[in-house]
């Protein structure tokens, strides 16, 4: 028998909490793509907390609560490739097909389940780093002196998130599974993707059976609530740890397939290209480590008297080991203090400056995750402007 746990409301500690609420466009074509702004991204987007970059937004550091763990879907970055589209939850259904399941299925004749059958399973809660593959994006060119193309984030395109769903190996295991299974590809319902005249299709990413097996995750929920529309309700992938394009947003199919799968987003795109990356270097899955300040660029600060400043850090790999800071532009280190963490999401910390001595001061944060992966110095140049994971000079103004 099929045991339902059943939604229910997170314990965990969030700033805001966000119903969807009902669906009220039919299953089908999602509006036409936006150029700019809201008709892209359906959530409000106030520029004190976030940077609104047309079908993408940014939140900023200085807007997040260092009190609270979780990013609260209201504040969580939006990241699309065209339109968010409004879906219908009681007519939603997943297809799965493919010549990897047992049987196999082609496309014509998919195994369907509703949304109202996927909540039948064992529900799941776990939490995680969400993460946009160019966080960081704009250091190249500012800190480095080499622009990458691409939307120009700095560091705030990712947040933390307690995901509700079912595991994707649950399911797969009562449909049933070939040994020799290999691949998995993800596809979204948002419009077909289109650029440069070319149509590239729905947005889509293949990963392997061994990721699908091991923590990979159909959600439907966020922070004790379901998804927001701009988040892909009413059903999303969670690959934990993993570049976020490989979290299919609005999840419309799964196929199976007993060999290697491709789509544009993993040989086009999200892959290491240019710089000194070889040809063929191959796509992008676990994140690196990051480290940013909850501060305001060039926040003004008062001298002479002490401030405890706050931070996160986080690593798509695994748990934050240790992080340390200079607040003299790298001339001195200090351990950080560290505060929160859980699971694969990131780790709070925080250190007190005693004297701040007046003038323009950078501020550094450098982390090092359990498996011993360290920020560099440099990030290494890609023309995409993929994986910016050098410690980010952060300036501040004392007077």
């Amino acid at each position: 028998m099929i045991s339902h746990l059943g939604p229910g409301i997170s314990r965990r500690r969030v700033l805001t909490t966000a119903a969807a609420g009902g669906a009220v466009a039919s299953l089908g074509l999602p509006p036409p793509r936006a150029l700019a702004g809201a008709p892209a991204i359906l959530k409000a987007l106030p520029p004190d907390l976030f940077v609104d970059f047309g079908t993408n937004a940014e939140m900023r550091w200085d807007a997040v609560d260092p009190r609270r763990y979780l990013t609260p879907a209201s504040r969580l970055f939006v990241r699309n490739h065209t339109a968010t589209p409004v879906l219908d939850r009681d007519r939603y259904e997943l297809r799965i097909f493919g010549d990897g399941l047992a049987g196999g299925r082609s496309a014509a004749e998919p195994l369907r389940f509703s949304l109202r059958d996927l909540k039948r399973l064992p529900t799941t809660r776990l939490t995680a780093v969400h993460e946009c593959t160019g966080n960081g994006r704009s250091f190249f060119a500012t800190q480095q002196g080499r622009a990458a193309s691409g939307t120009a984030w700095r560091l705030g395109s990712v947040g933390t998130v307690e995901w509700e769903g079912v595991r994707l190996r649950t399911l797969l295991r009562r449909i049933g599974l070939r040994r020799d299974a290999v691949s998995v590809q993800a596809t979204g319902l948002d419009a077909p993707y289109v650029a440069g005249g070319v149509d590239h299709g729905r947005v889509r990413r293949p990963f392997p059976v061994t990721k699908a097996l091991d923590d990979a995750l159909l959600a439907w929920g966020a922070n004790g609530a379901p998804l927001l529309p701009d988040h892909g309700f009413p059903l999303r992938l969670v690959l934990p740890g993993w570049v976020g394009i490989a979290s299919i947003k609005w999840l419309g199919s799964l196929e199976v397939s007993r060999s290697e799968l491709t789509s544009p987003w993993n040989t086009t795109w999200y892959r290491l290209t240019g710089g000194d990356h070889p040809p063929g270097s191959p796509p992008l899955t676990v994140n690196p480590v990051r480290s940013a300040w909850e501060l305001p660029w060039e926040a003004p600060l008062r001298a002479g008297r002490p401030v405890t400043l706050t931070g996160r850090s986080w690593s798509g790999a695994a748990p934050i080991r240790a992080v340390e800071v200079s607040l003299d532009g790298g001339a001195s280190w200090r351990a950080a203090e560290l505060g929160e963490r859980e699971g694969l999401g990131w780790t709070t910390w925080s250190v007190r400056w005693h004297r701040p001595r007046p003038g323009r001061h950078e501020l550094l944060a450098r982390a090092t995750d359990r498996h011993g992966r360290t920020q560099p110095d440099v990030a290494a140049y890609n023309d995409n402007g993929y994986f910016f994971d050098a410690v980010v000079r952060h300036p501040v103004v004392v007077a």
